[in-house]
């Protein structure tokens, strides 16, 4: 495999071996795919035998739903914060599409792991560890839609949306903003963070049948400079 995806990137903390473990799973499932990643090339990224992971996870499976159910909370988190900060369901919603592209390169990973990989939350595992975190991590993703679906309704019943199914609504926008994780790397791609938010928040808050900026508005914020994004 090629060097190292973590190197000179992992933060050096107080953290524990456990989240080691994990920051380094997210940078090797969402660069190299979780399929064409060993096991043993987390446990020698972190500095531990391969044996040793085992005390952290049941396997590779069980470290996946446990990167996906963090995945989806952090998102939840957003949404919720984006929420209660605005009276105004438009501009709620706003805030809640752009929150949600403010991401660290390593949040961009986290996002593509749980895209690639959703459709393994849906299988029952025999293992008692590996079901848990299966479990949390699916009623996570639907406590995630339930929530936007309640929020869309929200809309409706005060006419800032066109009347919709608002789940069917919910899974379209949804969907929308998730296929983006499906082909956008960070770290060295054509295009930034924050030129794919701006494509993407409009055409989302045109799914939800609100307009998008004018053309001259669109074209000043294009010039901005992106914003300096933290290290994970």
């Amino acid at each position: 495999m090629a060097a190292s995806p973590t190197a000179k990137r992992r933060p050096r903390s107080s953290r524990s071996k456990r989240d080691d473990i994990l920051y380094a799973a997210i940078e090797y499932f969402g660069q190299h795919g979780y399929e064409h990643t060993k096991w043993a090339d987390i446990a020698k990224e972190v500095g531990i035998g391969s044996t040793a992971l085992y005390h952290y996870f049941e396997s590779k499976l069980h470290c996946l739903y446990e990167i996906q159910a963090l995945a989806v909370q952090a998102d939840r988190e957003k949404f919720e914060q984006a929420i209660a900060e605005h009276d105004d369901f438009t501009e709620a919603l706003k805030a809640v599409l752009n929150a949600a592209f403010e991401l660290t390169d390593h949040e961009v990973l986290r996002n593509r792991v749980l895209v690639a990989e959703q459709s393994l939350a849906g299988l029952h595992r025999t293992s008692a560890r590996e079901e848990e975190s299966r479990l949390l991590a699916r009623s996570r993703m639907r406590d995630i839609e339930f929530a936007w679906a309640t929020f869309l309704t929200r809309g409706m019943e005060q006419g800032a949306i066109p009347q919709a199914d608002p789940r069917l609504l919910a899974r379209a926008i949804l969907g929308l903003y998730n296929s983006v994780w499906h082909w956008y790397r960070p770290r060295g791609g054509t295009l930034s963070i924050d030129e794919i938010r701006e494509f993407f928040v409009g055409r989302c808050l045109a799914v939800a049948g609100l307009p998008q900026d004018p053309p001259a508005k669109a074209k000043t914020a294009s010039k901005r400079k992106p914003a300096k994004r933290k290290a994970s």
